[in-house]
C-alpha cells in the first residue's frame, strides 16, 4: 500500500512538472485540421478534443458519426470524444495525457485535478470568455454557482464551469406492490420500518415462494444504502460522508454523533439479515441485477433512472411498483435527503489550448441553448432514440451503438418535467412524479455544497474516505464493536481532520460573508 503511494505521488509530480515546464516553454498549441473527410471544400474545420470518463456503454463516434456532423454543422466545431483506455485508472490517465503533452482541449475533471491545475497557473481563467463566446452557459448557471467558483480559487477568478444541479436527484425508494403483499403501510418511524423490513424477510412479498427477499440492500464500501444514513441526518453522497452543520458549526458527517447512532442501527439491520449480508461485496451490476429481479423491498437511487429498472421488474412482477419512501422518524434526529449540485466542477480549459478556447466554448454553448435540449436528450435517431407512434423514444445504450454526445450538467425543475415527459412510459410518468415530491419534501442542501478539494491539501487519505469505510464495514459486519467508532473520530482527527475541519470552517465563513 505504501509502494502505492509513493507511485501514485511520483505520478503525480512528474505530470505537474511536465505541464510546467511546457507552459513556460510553448506557445499556444495550434491544431486547426482539414476539411472533414466528406466535405470536398477547403474549407477548414476546428477540432475540439472533449475528455471524460466514466462513459456508458458504447463506441466512441468518429468524425463520419452523424451526431458528429449535426453539431459541426451548427456550430462549425468538430466535437472529438476521447477517454480513459478501458482497464485505465481515469486519475493516473488524465496526469499521463498532460505528462505527455497530449491535452484535451476542454476536460472533465477527476480527483481535484482542476485544483492542481489551477494552483500551478496551467487552468485558463474563464471570467471574459464566457460572457462573449458561452452567453447561454453564463446566463442559465446561477450567480450562486459562480460565487461558489470563485470562492474556490486563490484569486477570486472562474477556472471551471460547475456543474448545477436544482433538483433533488436521489430518493429513499421502495416496493409499493411488497407493502400491498404483507398488508402494511409506509413506515412512520423507524421502529415500524425495521419492522416491515421483517416481513419484507419473512413474509414472501415476491411472491415465489422462497425466502430470498433482500429487505434492504448497498453496495460495496457502504455506497448507495444512504437512506439508511439519512433517517439520522447524516450528510451522504453515494455512500461518502459530506459536510453540513451539526451542533453549531459545519462538521464532517463521517464523525458526528448522528453517523455513529447510523452505523449502530445499521448494524442491528445488518445481523438480523435485515440488510443484505452481501452489501460491502456487491458490484454495481450485481446490485443492480438484485434489483431489476425482484429481490430488493427498499433502496436509494435516482427516480429519473427508474425506467429501464422499471420495466425489467414487469418482467417477472407484473404488478411491480416502486414508490418514494417518506423518511421514517428516529427519536431525537431530523432525516433529511442530502441534496447537493452548486459549483462542483463540470468543465476546464488547460492554459495550453487558450488558442482552442473560443471554440470550445462555442460548442460547450450549443449544449447550453435551450433552443437544444430536446437534441441534448434524444440524440439521433437510430443511434440514441427511435420513433414510435410519431414520438421520439430513448433506445438503452450498447456496446455497439455509438456514445450520446453532451456537455450540458444543468438540471432545473423544468429540465426534470421534461425528462419525465418525454422519457418514461406512459404508466411510469406519474409513478416517478409521486417519488420526486416525497423525496423533494424531505431534501435538504447541505452546507458544504460545493466545497472545493483544496480543503483536503496535504490529506489525500481524508479526502479519500478510507479509513472511514474500514470502519464502517467491520463494525456494521460484527467484527467490530460500535465502541471501536470513537476510535475512528480520534484517528481521523489526528490524522489531519482536524486541520481539515479548520479550513472547511474558513471556506464556509467566507462563502457565506
Amino acid at each position: 500500500m505504501v509502494k502505492s503511494k509513493k507511485k501514485s505521488l511520483l505520478v503525480m509530480l512528474f505530470a505537474l512538472m511536465l505541464v510546467l515546464g511546457t507552459l513556460a516553454g510553448c506557445t499556444s498549441k495550434k491544431e486547426v485540421d482539414g476539411s472533414s473527410p466528406d466535405d470536398s471544400s477547403s474549407e477548414e474545420v476546428t477540432k475540439v478534443r472533449v475528455y471524460k470518463s466514466h462513459l456508458t456503454k458504447g463506441t466512441l463516434p468518429g468524425p463520419d458519426d452523424p451526431h458528429v456532423q449535426k453539431v459541426l454543422e451548427e456550430t462549425g466545431v468538430q466535437y472529438e470524444l476521447i477517454s480513459t483506455p478501458a482497464g485505465s485508472d481515469p486519475v493516473e490517465n488524465l496526469n499521463l495525457m498532460f505528462a505527455s503533452e497530449d491535452y484535451p482541449d476542454i476536460f472533465r475533471p477527476i480527483g481535484g485535478f482542476e485544483q492542481t491545475l489551477i494552483s500551478q497557473g496551467a487552468a485558463l481563467p474563464l471570467d471574459d470568455l464566457l460572457p462573449k463566446y458561452a452567453p447561454h452557459v453564463w446566463e442559465r448557471i446561477p450567480q450562486e454557482a459562480w460565487d461558489v467558483v470563485r470562492s474556490a480559487t486563490p484569486d477570486g477568478k472562474i477556472y471551471y464551469v460547475p456543474k448545477v444541479n436544482l433538483v433533488t436527484e436521489r430518493a429513499s425508494l421502495i416496493r409499493q406492490d411488497w407493502l400491498d403483499a404483507v398488508g402494511m403501510e409506509m413506515p412512520k418511524t423507524v421502529e415500524e420500518y425495521k419492522e416491515l423490513l421483517i416481513a419484507f424477510r419473512d413474509k414472501d412479498p415476491n411472491g415465489n415462494g422462497k425466502q430470498d427477499e433482500l429487505p434492504t440492500t448497498g453496495r460495496e464500501f457502504g455506497k448507495w444504502m444512504d437512506h439508511l444514513f439519512a433517517i439520522y441526518g447524516v450528510a451522504m453522497w453515494e455512500g461518502v460522508p459530506e459536510w453540513d452543520i451539526y451542533e453549531g458549526e459545519i462538521e464532517y458527517a463521517g464523525t458526528s454523533k448522528n453517523m455513529k447512532a447510523a452505523i449502530s442501527f445499521i448494524r442491528e439491520l445488518y445481523e438480523e439479515k435485515l440488510l443484505d449480508n452481501e452489501t460491502f461485496l456487491n458490484k454495481g451490476e450485481v446490485w443492480t441485477a438484485k434489483i431489476n429481479t425482484n429481490l430488493v423491498g427498499s433502496w436509494y437511487h435516482l427516480p429519473a433512472n427508474l425506467r429501464d429498472r422499471h420495466n425489467a421488474m414487469l418482467e417477472g412482477a407484473p404488478n411491480a411498483y416502486v414508490a418514494g419512501m417518506p423518511l421514517p422518524k428516529a427519536d431525537g434526529f431530523d432525516g433529511y435527503i442530502t441534496q447537493k449540485g452548486i459549483g462542483d466542477p463540470e468543465w476546464v480549459i488547460p492554459a495550453a489550448s487558450e488558442d482552442k478556447a473560443e471554440a470550445a466554448l462555442k460548442l460547450l454553448d450549443f449544449f447550453y441553448d435551450p433552443a437544444n435540449d430536446e437534441f441534448n436528450m434524444f440524440g439521433m435517431e437510430g443511434a440514441q432514440h427511435k420513433v414510435e407512434n410519431g414520438k421520439k423514444v430513448l433506445l438503452p445504450p450498447t456496446d455497439e451503438t455509438p456514445i450520446a454526445l453532451g456537455m450540458k450538467n444543468l438540471i432545473t425543475q423544468e429540465d426534470m418535467d421534461i425528462r419525465i415527459e418525454q422519457g418514461m412510459e406512459e404508466y411510469q410518468k406519474q409513478m416517478v412524479k409521486d417519488i420526486f415530491e416525497v423525496s423533494t419534501a424531505d431534501a435538504r442542501r447541505i452546507a458544504g455544497d460545493g466545497l472545493p478539494s483544496t480543503v483536503y491539501e496535504g490529506f489525500p487519505d481524508i479526502q479519500s474516505h478510507k479509513l472511514f469505510q474500514e470502519y464502517l464495514t467491520k463494525i456494521v459486519i460484527g467484527e467490530w464493536p460500535i465502541e471501536k467508532f470513537d476510535e475512528f473520530v480520534d484517528r481521523w482527527n489526528k490524522s489531519g481532520g482536524e486541520e481539515v475541519t479548520k479550513r472547511v470552517q474558513e471556506w464556509y465563513e467566507e462563502v457565506n460573508k
